[in-house]
């Protein structure tokens, strides 16, 4: 077995992993995770920490040995302390609202979109403009912000869209008249 170059994960307090054959479960105050090691992967506890280690040099298993050890430390923060995607939406007459279990948009069309909000996720707007995605997955997250975007990505022109909180848009200079 070796754990060339990877560190061993520090567990915080009320987390607990636990290894039943390939299946690793972590649970903590905000929830419970599954995870299923692949081939060639282990995974010890020892004390305070999770070690993840691979049983041979062979391409394929050295790279998923520092993909599983990515995953079951994002499982760690996020049953722990979670994740949080910031979005922002600039353009006049551009708004979102939470109905139900729909993010409801309205981005410029001629219908509202209704995005459903998966189970899981805890999504809020404030100001009709600023959506808040929370979540413990965050694969989940990530992919529920992205498609968000994607309904109305910012335009380098004007800048308006749906954008996340903190991007740069990098902005073009639109067409001159010359003589």
């Amino acid at each position: 077995m070796s754990r060339v170059g990877l560190k061993p994960i520090t567990l915080p307090e009320k987390v607990a992993v636990k290894l039943d054959g390939r299946n690793v479960t972590v649970e903590g105050p905000k929830g419970k995770l599954d995870f299923t090691l692949p081939e060639g992967i282990s995974l010890k506890n020892e004390d305070n920490s999770v070690v993840v280690s691979r049983a041979s040099e062979q391409r394929q298993v050295r790279a998923l040995h520092g993909t599983a050890r990515s995953l079951i430390n994002n499982m760690i923060h996020g049953v722990s302390q979670g994740f949080v995607k910031d979005l922002e939406i600039h353009g006049v007459g551009l708004r979102a609202a939470v109905k139900g279990k729909d993010l409801d948009l309205s981005l410029g069309r001629s219908h509202p979109l209704l995005h459903p909000i998966p189970a899981g996720l805890t999504v809020t707007v404030n100001e009709n403009t600023k959506i808040k995605v929370e979540g413990i997955d965050k694969q989940l997250v990530g992919q529920f912000a992205a498609e968000v975007r994607g309904y109305y990505p910012p335009e380098p022109y004007k800048g308006k869209g749906v954008r996340y909180a903190g991007e740069h848009i990098r902005r073009k200079e639109g067409k001159s008249v010359g003589k």
